[in-house]
């Protein structure tokens, strides 16, 4: 597909253009081929696209696999992925272009922007900044109100998720801790569309892509036959990897765009990370590049950082996560998004740069071959492969799971409608809505008025009780608690506590609304 560039855009291509790989591999495109096939073996990965700058020009370019498992369509360097997470620095940066033009003020208060915006406390309401939205020091738990973003769709709007806030309650006080949050990158979003005076999506083209010249990004609403080839979404099934449906026509805008919605590929990621590679280049501020690489909320230093990294320091900027890494500044992020893994990793000091792209279940495929990729550059060693890092990653699971091992559902049964009694009707929580607890063919049955894919059936596991989830990709079951007493609440939690966290059962309280229909 042909795309016109605007003068400004067609420059940055220039300087960041995807050269044709000569016949011999520059040494930097052989050891990303070979990291890149050792990856794709070990994980079975059904499509993945890699690029790495060095000093301001790209010196690798991978594309392995298809856009949909069976399909025959090959991954190509202008195919478009879900970045995910990846998506909140492109918001983060809208805001900062808008604070260089005097749209507004890093220390603005949110409601001079937003007023209908609420914080649980109205103390933080009035105090909170538009920079506290952007670096997860709200008091909020971690993954609060996610269930109003995923799993996608749902019928949440952002005005939903702004009035929902306020019946989210913190578990710390405000920037007292770091707790990753997505609810508020939707709400740096709207600030930034009230301050620019047009929609969220429009000031992200505006902003980013048609200065950098990513003109294959895709935010807001789009068509599926003017974009170029779509990687789609995989999970894994009985060991194989199984594509999610095409889409078709118009793709709509998402609640959660601003938070990790964004769709480029790796041709447009090479050219954002050449953009902030390049200290000079006139797209942003000096003022606004210190902001979002400055450390701005401390987070906390693992132990992997430590013996993997040797890291000593860890927070976070702008959309934007700082570490030190064998002596090396870091800058990074990484995006997770129902059945699409990305990365992006910088080393500022050495000019380099590191973007993966990945269309399957691949957390463990995404660590690995960061830590390989970024290795060759911090710390190089023929024996920090792929198979090092994946080796390290199964002991951790597995000491994990000796430690705290998974709850045995196996006898699970479903349950009866006079057992279930006492739970059945319609329950209400302040912020996630309806669900209903109903009878259901022979069984009971679990269903949310405004989130379609979490409907199930009640099932009995002993003397638990337990959400059996009809939609194998709501991938964490969930436990049913009932209330204690009389008009208490009703409450769920993961079945497995390493489960994303986006799954947020635990923030739900639902109250007796009425009886079943």
């Amino acid at each position: 597909m042909s795309r016109f560039l605007p003068p400004a855009a067609a420059l940055a291509a220039a300087f960041f253009c995807i050269p044709a790989m000569a016949s011999q591999p520059a040494p930097a495109q052989a050891f990303v081929e070979q990291a890149v096939d050792q990856a794709v073996a070990r994980y079975d990965l059904p499509g993945i696209a890699v690029g790495v700058v060095e000093d301001g020009k790209v010196a690798a370019v991978v594309t392995r696999g298809e856009l949909a498992a069976g399909s025959g369509e090959p991954v190509t360097p202008d195919a478009l992925f879900r970045i995910a997470s990846n998506s909140k620095a492109m918001t983060a940066a809208v805001l900062a272009r808008l604070a260089d033009q005097g749209r507004l003020r890093w220390d603005d208060p949110v409601t001079r922007h937003l007023p209908r915006f609420r914080m649980h406390d109205p103390w933080v309401t009035r105090h909170m900044q538009v920079r506290d939205l952007l670096v997860h020091n709200s008091g909020l738990g971690l993954g609060a109100g996610d269930l109003m973003l995923w799993p996608e769709p749902n019928d949440f709007t952002r005005a939903d998720i702004i009035a929902g806030l306020a019946h989210l309650q913190p578990v710390t006080s405000f920037r007292s801790g770091y707790a990753y949050d997505n609810l508020l990158y939707v709400v740096a979003g709207e600030v930034a569309a009230a301050a620019g005076g047009k929609p969220y999506a429009d000031l992200v083209r505006e902003q980013v892509f048609a200065p950098l010249g990513m003109q294959g990004c895709r935010v807001g609403s789009w068509n599926v036959d003017e974009a170029g080839p779509i990687a789609r979404p995989h999970r894994r099934v009985d060991g194989r990897n199984v594509a999610r449906d095409a889409e078709r026509g118009e793709v709509p805008d998402i609640t959660s765009m601003a938070a990790g919605g964004i769709r480029c590929s790796l041709d447009d990621m090479l050219r954002w990370i050449g953009a902030w590679l390049d200290p000079a280049h006139p797209w942003l501020s000096p003022e606004q590049r210190r902001a979002a690489w400055t450390g701005h909320m401390p987070m906390p230093v693992g132990v992997r950082m430590r013996e993997w990294d040797n890291s000593h320091f860890h927070a976070y900027g702008h959309g934007w996560r700082l570490s030190d890494v064998d002596g090396h500044w870091k800058v990074a992020h990484t995006g997770t998004l129902s059945g699409m893994y990305s990365s992006v990793i910088l080393l500022p000091d050495l000019r380099t740069g590191i973007v993966i792209l990945i269309n399957g279940e691949a957390e463990d495929a995404r660590t690995v071959l960061g830590q390989v990729l970024a290795k060759r550059y911090t710390r190089p060693d023929p024996k920090l492969d792929v198979a090092h890092y994946a080796a390290l990653l199964d002991q951790e699971r597995s000491l994990r799971r000796e430690a705290e091992p998974l709850p045995d559902t196996g006898s699970r049964r479903p349950a009866t409608r006079r057992e279930a009694a006492g739970l059945l009707g319609v329950w209400r929580d302040p912020w996630f809505g309806e669900v209903a607890l109903c009878p259901r063919g022979d069984g009971i049955g679990f269903a949310s008025a405004r989130s379609p894919r979490m409907r199930g059936r009640l099932m009995r596991v002993g003397g638990d009780w337990l959400v059996d989830w009809d939609d194998d990709g709501v991938d964490a079951e969930a436990w049913l608690h009932p209330p204690e007493r009389r008009g208490g609440t009703l409450r769920l939690s993961k079945v497995d506590p390493e489960a994303d966290f986006s799954y947020d059962y635990q923030d739900l309280a639902f109250v007796h609304a009425r009886a079943c229909p």
